[in-house]
């Protein structure tokens, strides 16, 4: 758990549904953003790979850190 913490601390402590909300809402907005301007950067072609490769691992965490708040929320992860 202590792990989890490390690497997710946004994704814990959501006393009510509104607040889990707001941290679902936020997760998906830094997602766009992030995945707009990956996509910009995508457009030169030597770093396309690159920007791929980083873009599907942030996407990967923010799909984590959502499913870990949610859990978390529910009290299944302690």
């Amino acid at each position: 758990m202590d792990l989890l913490k490390k690497y997710f601390p946004f994704s814990f402590g959501s006393a009510d549904v509104a607040s889990l909300v707001i941290k679902i809402i936020i997760y998906v907005v830094v997602g766009a953003v992030i995945g707009f301007v990956f996509s910009l950067i995508a457009l030169i072609p030597i770093v396309n790979i690159v920007v791929g490769l980083v873009g599907a691992l942030v996407e990967i965490y923010i799909l984590a850190g959502i499913a870990i708040a949610i859990l978390d929320y529910l009290k299944i992860l302690k």
